[in-house]
Parts: C-alpha cells; sequence; structure tokens
C-alpha cells in the first residue's frame, strides 16, 4: 500500500507572490502538510527594495543570507532598536511579536531563507504597518502619526508588503551609534556570521556548521546548521529526540528516507530549491546522489540541538548486547562502527 505522505516540496516551483522588487514563496502546514512544527519561506529582493515593517504573532523568525546583502531593523519592547547588515552565509533571528524590517542592499538581488518556529506561520498571522494604519479610521491615524486627513490620503491606502525606494546607506547602522559604540562586532544581539564559524570536517565526507542558542543567545527557539555532503557522502542514520527538522536543498542532489516506526519509511529524492521535513523523533538519513557537492540548510525547532546518530548508539553498548540484537556470529561485531561516524564518506 502507497503511503500518501511526503517529506518533500518542490518550494521554487511555487508561483511567488511578487510586487516592489520582491518576490516570496512559502510552505507553511497549508502548502506542506507533514510541516506541522516548522513553516519556511524564501524570498528575493532587489537593491533598494523592501519587505516593510511588520511583525508576526505566532513565530519567531530565524534566516540564512544565501546571497547579496541586506539591512534589518527591530525593534525591542524595552523601546530599543537594532541596525545590522548581512552578507551570504549570516544569519538573523527575530523573536514572535517583535516589529522589523528587511531591505535589500548593494547592487544585486539579494536571496534568503526565512524558517519559522511554528508550522501554522502564515500571513494571517502577519502584520504589516501600512496594513495596520490604513485600516484604522483616517483620523486616529491622522492624530497618531500627526498628519493632516490630507496628508494621510497620500500614504497607501492598504497594505504594501514590499516597498521599493533607493539602495540604503550600509553604514547608517553605524550612523546611529553612540560614538562608544562604532566599534560594531563581528557577531551583535541579532546577527550571527555562520559561514566565518570553522567548520566540523569530516575527510572525504564533507562539513558542518552550526548554531544554536549557546553560540546564538537571542535564539532561544531555533537552531540551524548548513551540511555539505561530498559525492556519494551519507549523513548517517539518526535522529533529534527534541526537534523537527526543516530543510533547504541549496545546492545538489540527495535522497533522504524518513522512518515512522513499524515498517514505515518513506524515501526520496531532493534537488536544489526543495524543501524536506522530519518530524521530531523520526529516524532518517541523506545520502548525495549527485557529482557535485550538496549544500543543506538545515532548521531545527529547539535553541538547543540534540541528535542520536546510530553508530554512536552501537559503540556505546556491551558488544554482548549488539550481538545478542542482530544475531551476529562470532567476530562480526568487529565490523560495526567504534566510534561516531556522522558523514560516512
Amino acid at each position: 500500500m502507497m503511503n500518501p505522505l511526503s517529506f518533500k516540496y518542490e518550494l521554487e516551483k511555487k508561483e511567488p507572490r511578487s510586487n516592489d522588487g520582491g518576490t516570496t514563496r512559502g510552505a507553511s502546514v497549508k502548502e506542506f502538510p507533514v510541516s506541522v512544527g516548522i513553516a519556511g519561506v524564501s524570498m528575493r529582493l532587489q537593491p533598494g527594495s523592501m519587505r516593510e515593517l511588520h511583525w508576526h504573532a505566532n513565530a519567531a523568525e530565524w534566516a540564512y543570507v544565501i546571497s547579496g546583502t541586506v539591512r534589518t531593523t527591530i525593534i525591542h519592547p524595552d523601546g530599543k532598536s537594532y541596525t545590522d547588515n548581512f552578507e551570504p552565509g549570516d544569519v538573523w533571528y527575530f523573536p514572535k511579536g517583535y516589529g522589523h524590517s528587511i531591505q535589500a542592499t548593494g547592487t544585486e538581488e539579494c536571496h534568503f531563507i526565512l524558517i519559522f518556529d511554528n508550522g501554522n506561520f502564515s500571513e494571517d498571522h502577519t502584520f504589516s504597518i501600512t496594513d495596520f494604519i490604513s485600516s484604522v479610521p483616517p483620523e486616529i491615524a491622522a492624530q497618531n502619526l500627526g498628519l493632516s486627513l490630507e496628508e494621510m490620503a497620500a500614504l497607501p491606502q492598504k497594505e504594501a508588503y514590499f516597498a521599493a525606494g533607493p539602495v540604503p546607506d550600509e553604514m547608517s547602522a553605524m550612523a546611529m551609534s553612540r560614538p562608544e559604540e562604532s566599534n560594531i562586532e563581528l557577531t551583535s544581539l541579532h546577527r550571527y556570521p555562520l559561514h566565518a564559524q570553522q567548520p566540523r570536517i569530516i575527510p572525504g565526507g564533507g562539513l558542518q556548521r552550526m548554531v544554536s542558542a549557546k553560540e546564538f543567545p537571542i535564539s532561544k527557539t531555533m537552531t540551524g546548521s548548513v551540511l555539505e555532503l561530498l559525492p556519494g557522502a551519507l549523513r548517517e542514520m539518526h535522529w533529534h529526540p527534541n526537534a523537527d527538522e526543516w530543510q533547504y536543498y541549496i545546492s545538489g542532489q540527495a535522497e533522504m528516507s524518513v522512518f515512522l516506526a513499524e515498517g514505515a519509511i518513506i524515501t526520496e529524492q531532493y534537488n536544489a530549491g526543495d524543501v524536506g521535513y522530519v518530524p521530531m523523533g523520526a529516524g532518517h538519513y541523506i545520502k548525495n546522489t549527485g557529482d557535485s557537492v550538496c549544500k543543506i540548510l538545515i532548521g531545527f525547532n529547539s535553541g538547543t540541538y540534540e541528535s542520536i546518530d546510530i553508530s554512536e548508539w552501537l559503540a556505546g553498548n556491551p558488544k554482548d548486547v549488539v550481538e545478542t540484537n542482530f544475531g551476529l556470529k562470532e567476530g562480526e561485531i568487529n565490523k560495526f562502527p567504534n566510534h561516531q561516524l556522522f558523514i560516512q564518506p
């Protein structure tokens, strides 16, 4: 009997929402039914184009920049505002309900992936500033903003969502700082330079860069990872006991199987632009089936990273336990891994 579940969604083949220099493609549980714990968005902005000031009522936002440069702003409930500039390989995190904006800088398109810690994330729970202001009685908005009714009529009369404008000055973040704060650090409250991190390297197999709340304290509800597998390499059979896993395939090709217990396993093939999902606790592996590096962005809906790998589990048991479990013949146990493989070349 064919299992109707699919843990694959071809995100970049979806018709985008597009206007004023921006495009967005989303995958929530509505479009991708198995993705109950995490949702994701692929967004592209042309230079100067802005995802307008907005906030998310039901999810925190974690992002990874694939190409181009971008500037973000955010306001905290204590009234403090923060402005940061991002390059490829950088990560940001915005807590649930905090107002923020995203605007492309530089001279080329900026492409980034947004990951939300709630599969039910949707535009129904996203609130834009133009939508808010244009929805209240004009005299209320005019009083709030200090404008006349005539001036109010010149503002957007519905949600803008994207707004096109001049390319911003990337030094504006420094201009907002007091003199004693002018030395901009590599890592800030909302920015983590993941690509600058020394990776975990498995010779002949690939590498991993990872950022959790341990390295990026504000990211209390999410962990992110970039995994690179060499041709033929296998991210070994494992599971995550504390989080769901959401994947965006940046480049290459791969096979993933998701094990759901009682003999149920679903195997699918992934290409660049596809999204994969693994429920919390479900066993899985990822194998590079192409002839080039397979690069995968992975998000987890927990600020703490936990993984149990098959090789490490078996190696941690007395040999007689493994021999009895598998009915091994004498000497066969010595062929099993005696340490964690993580990635098998």
